[in-house]
């Protein structure tokens, strides 16, 4: 089964913590995604740029309109996600309590399950 577990972020929490304590969560990654390399349960991971750096399209009267910025005003965003094929449910829990932003308070690693993934066999 195919899981992505989505890092939430929240700008408030990250700017607390110290560089140390942010330079750890960084680094943390690398082992993680070499441990699900290795298991064979990774199928790719991706980290996106802040929300400013976002434009939202929406199509009204049949004219495209483009607005800067994330879709919704929220504390929290969409940081990045790991997308991974294991066993069960209960694994995907298991890798994302493994996520380094998982132990921060504050932050969070949502786990969902994929229906549909292009390119990729189901």
């Amino acid at each position: 089964m195919k899981y992505l577990l989505i890092m939430h972020m929240n700008p408030t929490v990250w700017e607390s913590l110290t560089e140390e304590e942010r330079n750890a969560i960084m680094s943390g990654h690398g082992p993680f995604m070499d441990a699900i390399r290795e298991s064979g349960e990774f199928i790719g991971t991706t980290a996106l740029a802040d929300p400013s750096n976002s434009a939202v399209v929406r199509v009204r009267d049949g004219a495209p309109v483009v607005t800067d910025g994330p879709y919704l005003e929220a504390k929290e965003y969409l940081g990045g996600y790991y997308l991974v094929d294991v066993e069960s449910r209960e694994r995907a829990l298991e890798l994302a309590a493994m996520i380094p932003d998982a132990k921060v308070d504050g932050l969070g690693i949502e786990v969902r399950p994929v229906m549909f993934s292009a390119g990729t066999e189901m």
